[in-house]
């Protein structure tokens, strides 16, 4: 698979829409909610982790030329600054 040359704001939406159309009703689940997501666009493969890191190092052994976006299961967003996640999930 080529390696997508993307930028930041390039990656975010096609991440979003990806778990949006394709991964959202596989992946929250009771079990999942609040843990991370880290999905590869060329593929659409993924990994689930409560650890970021381990997530991300999991899908990158599997996709080695990945190109990743990393989300939070039934959340708006992967971290809360100063304000506080919304939850997406039902």
């Amino acid at each position: 698979m080529p390696h997508l040359n993307l930028s930041s704001e390039e990656i975010a939406q096609r991440g979003k829409e990806l778990y949006q159309q394709r991964l959202r009703t596989q992946v929250e689940t009771a079990d999942n909610i609040g843990k991370l997501i880290a999905i590869d666009l060329n593929t659409g493969d993924y990994e689930i982790d409560k650890d970021l890191l381990a997530a991300y190092h999991r899908l990158k052994a599997k996709q080695p030329s990945t190109v990743t976006w990393i989300g939070r299961v039934g959340y708006n967003a992967v971290y809360a600054i100063g304000g506080t996640l919304v939850r997406t999930a039902e």
